[in-house]
């Protein structure tokens, strides 16, 4: 990607639950952090679940085969467009963190802050028992 400042439509692959792929070009959700393809999440009750691989799914079922924009904001060090994207009205972006699939991404951004509060008050997915913030994840740190 050499632009920054563009869209990009098209019919979405979901390659994670915070990464597109349209066209060829993979998109990195901006503002905004998953649990990890491979990441476990607690239920209240103590059973393990495949909480990263259900935001994905979640993600998938939400978009089917329709057209989403992204509205590209950046380009990430792993060559990735960072985006905000959308089908119709509704930010996706801002879709997986109120339903609790994603969390607010507060090193890059605060646009979803309100959004994490809600899903976390309303006990919502990966607020509904302990899990690990997927950056600490990622860093090797995992549910006791």
């Amino acid at each position: 990607m050499t632009a920054v400042a563009s869209d990009l439509v098209g019919v979405a692959s979901v390659i994670d639950g915070d990464t597109l792929e349209i066209r060829g070009v993979r998109v990195r959700l901006h503002g905004i952090d998953t649990p990890e393809s491979r990441q476990s999440c607690m239920r209240a009750s103590g059973a393990q679940w495949r909480c990263g691989q259900q935001a994905a799914l979640a993600l998938s079922d939400r978009i089917g085969r329709r057209t989403v924009n992204c509205s590209v904001r950046n380009v990430d060090r792993y060559g990735r467009a960072i985006a905000v994207c959308t089908q119709g009205n509704q930010d996706l972006n801002r879709w997986l963190v109120s339903e609790g699939w994603a969390v607010a991404y507060r090193r890059y951004s605060r646009d979803y802050i309100r959004a994490e509060d809600q899903a976390r008050s309303a006990g919502r997915n990966i607020w509904s028992g302990q899990f690990v913030m997927p950056w600490d994840w990622r860093r090797g740190q995992r549910l006791p």
